[in-house]
């Protein structure tokens, strides 16, 4: 591929980065990734927004701001605004390292596959684009489709990811998620969707080992907040098994996305994955289980920016704004890795990177949020 962007975050490069903003951030802002790397604990994602130009330019501005102030998680995938999203970031990397303002070693960049994308905007015969870019192709076979437009089959997967490489510019994407797996037990029984799980793991791994990707995972919304009777749940341990049994104890499965804020606690106060004969929280059995948690959906598409009850800013203090308080809420709850938030515009980002300044709560103040509802 033209002009990729070679290399990928490695544990020097976001030492580096880290040692940057030593006097601005405090160090707990940086936590530990998989493989000795340093990821913060907010990062932008880029899930919100027209399919237009101004949108475009608008995360083009936002992403490189946000390096700039200490946020070197970046999140998207194939299909966010018709894979526009990932295009944006693409530009926004290929001109910030150019001139030197950031370095392709010391920044984190995940997206995801699974929901077949359109390319720049809805075409005008969406069934015609689709079986001229993916069955006449032979990409997608029949039967290979869930819900209409879900699928993770390895031919697939190999496409999207070559896609979502092309669209970042980059050689290796450093996190690369199935996206809302879970999508497909609607129409597949346990046995099969696990059948479908192993093969897509197995060509991960296969991308891993080629150096395309980093690490890999899952990008949830459902999954890992049901109940394990439920036909939607999604099982920690049941991955981590199969990724073992691929791969052995190398494997590269090492990092979950799943909604996580005021509204939906569930990540944290739910006891729903089982580890042996217990049953714990999705936060704490990633924790055992080797995994990063990087937390979505923090202030819920902006339902929880305003009017949160008086005792947030009482037990989270120290902020402004409840948007700020929100997120501080995500990155102070045991487990979280980093907080993945949308961000369009410069402003979004500076008042978010105001809450990366302020130490996380301390467990001794932020259990009371708890015991006082």
């Amino acid at each position: 591929m033209a002009s990729m962007i070679a290399g990928r975050a490695t544990p020097q490069g976001t030492a580096r980065y880290v040692t940057r903003f030593a006097n601005r951030l405090p160090a707990d802002h940086f936590r530990a990734f998989h493989g000795g790397l340093r990821a913060g604990s907010l990062g932008i994602g880029t899930y919100l927004g027209r399919e237009d130009d101004a949108t475009d330019q608008a995360y083009e501005k936002t992403v490189t701001r946000a390096l700039e102030r200490g946020l070197n998680v970046i999140d998207s995938a194939v299909n966010y605004r018709h894979q526009r999203s990932e295009r944006a970031i693409g530009r926004a990397l290929a001109a910030g390292i150019a001139r030197r303002a950031f370095a392709r070693d010391e920044i984190i960049v995940a997206t995801k596959g699974g929901f077949i994308p359109f390319d720049r905007e809805v075409p005008a015969d969406p069934r015609g684009y689709f079986s001229d870019t993916y069955v006449r192709t032979g990409i997608v076979q029949p039967g290979d489709i869930a819900g209409g437009a879900h699928c993770m089959t390895p031919r697939f997967l190999d496409d999207q990811l070559e896609r979502s490489r092309a669209n970042l510019g980059v050689e290796t994407i450093d996190v690369y998620y199935l996206h809302n797996p879970e999508s497909e037990l609607g129409e597949l029984d346990r046995d099969a969707f696990m059948a479908r799980m192993r093969a897509a793991f197995t060509a991960l791994e296969r991308a891993a080992g080629e150096g395309r990707i980093g690490v890999y995972g899952t990008a949830t919304w459902n999954g890992y907040r049901q109940d394990p009777a439920d036909a939607d749940y999604l099982s920690l341990s049941e991955f981590t098994t199969l990724a073992r049994q691929i791969a052995g104890d190398a494997h590269h499965f090492r990092a979950i996305q799943l909604p996580y804020n005021l509204a939906m606690p569930e990540a944290f106060t739910k006891g729903n994955q089982r580890l042996g004969e217990a049953l714990v929280s999705t936060l704490d059995a990633a924790a055992k289980l080797g995994l990063y948690v990087m937390a979505s959906a923090p202030i819920y598409q902006g339902k929880l920016a305003q009017n949160l009850p008086p005792m947030i800013a009482e037990y989270l203090p120290g902020l402004t704004t409840d948007a700020q308080r929100a997120l501080q809420f995500v990155r102070s709850t045991p487990g979280v890795g980093t907080v993945l938030v949308g961000m369009k515009s410069i402003g979004h980002v500076d008042e978010n990177a105001g809450v990366a300044a302020a130490p996380p709560v301390p467990w001794e103040q932020f259990q009371r949020l708890f015991t006082a509802a």
